[in-house]
């Protein structure tokens, strides 16, 4: 699980220099998908998982999660989520990361920051002893406090061997409630934040989810382990190490 999160934070790590104004979300596939199959010896997940066409997810401005990478054009002021996951010897690593592009707005600044700032207030709660719960009280009530809004219908999930499994790792709830966190155990911590109102839907390509008000949408994942005294966080990109 540690090769497997390091590679997928490595794809990020490489791809991040290419999130530029003019390039499409196809030309961000395909660079991931050949420095993951040629580079790293590994397979990307995604690809053919349950018909999901391309190696990996972008979501740009009020997509929320599981865009299909086309012929979209990225623009200046756009943000878009890069959605990562590697196999590696039997093992999944599952990250995503925004990147602005071009110059950021100060909406999308917003929302980025406080997405990534929730998947941190989040990561602080996992730790053995603490319950599912925990971790998504402290995301909603850090989200809402700014005045934006945590989608509830997708969720963090449990990883290893297996893409998705249980648990799902709700982003809201109650404080002391779900499964407790016992050492040895893996899964993701991924918040969707609206800018706007929660409420989402699925396009017709019956992947793609968009926020119902077209407010803009950020998320960021890590894949965690639950160790003996707290967690350790196995998709750290190469500016989080330092």
């Amino acid at each position: 699980m540690r090769l497997a999160g390091r590679l997928t934070a490595d794809v990020l790590d490489m791809i991040g220099p290419h999130v530029q104004p003019g390039v499409s979300t196809d030309e961000l596939d395909r660079i991931c998908h050949d420095f993951i199959v040629n580079v790293q010896h590994a397979v990307p997940a995604p690809l053919n998982y349950r018909g999901f066409p391309k190696s990996i997810c972008t979501s740009v401005n009020h997509v929320v999660c599981h865009g299909i990478p086309g012929d979209r054009i990225l623009k200046n002021g756009d943000i878009v989520n890069v959605d990562i996951t590697v196999i590696k010897d039997g093992f999944h690593g599952d990250s995503s990361r925004m990147f602005f592009v071009g110059k950021s707005t100060v909406q999308g600044e917003r929302v980025v920051n406080t997405s990534r700032e929730g998947l941190w207030k989040g990561i602080a709660q996992a730790r053995p002893g603490n319950r599912l719960g925990d971790i998504g009280h402290a995301i909603q009530t850090f989200v809402e406090a700014q005045g934006l809004s945590v989608v509830r219908e997708y969720c963090g999930h449990g990883i290893g061997r297996v893409f998705h499994e249980d648990p799902q790792v709700l982003h809201y709830g109650e404080p002391h409630t779900g499964p407790e966190l016992r050492p040895g155990q893996t899964f993701t911590i991924e918040p969707m934040v609206n800018i706007g109102k929660r409420h989402v839907r699925l396009l017709a390509d019956g992947w793609t989810v968009v926020t119902r008000d077209h407010s803009l949408s950020a998320q960021w994942e890590h894949t965690i382990l639950i160790t003996d005294n707290g967690c350790e966080v196995l998709t750290l990109g190469a500016d989080e190490q330092r």
